[in-house]
């Protein structure tokens, strides 16, 4: 899978399950690939969302939800995932 079609996936999924006002998606993968476990097809992304819903929750809640929505894409493609919440 390249990465805009991971991309247009991650935000389609949370936006079904998470009101969000604004959500950003950063490939940081050229910053691991020379990184001893760096794997082809598998990215290094940094979500910054906003939204009040998940700042109404915890930290580790809010991760939680993200990583359940994402799940398959996190088995499958995803090596790294930075979430942060505004």
């Amino acid at each position: 899978m390249n990465i805009n079609d991971l991309i247009a996936i991650i935000k389609k999924k949370l936006k079904n399950e998470i009101v969000f006002e604004k959500i950003e998606i950063e490939d940081k993968t050229f910053l691991h690939k020379n990184h001893k476990g760096h794997q082809d097809g598998k990215f290094h992304l940094k979500l910054i969302i906003n939204s009040d819903e998940l700042k109404k929750i915890n930290r580790i809640e809010s991760n939680k939800k993200v990583y359940k929505i994402l799940n398959n894409e996190i088995k499958e493609y995803i090596h790294s995932l930075q979430i942060l919440i505004c």
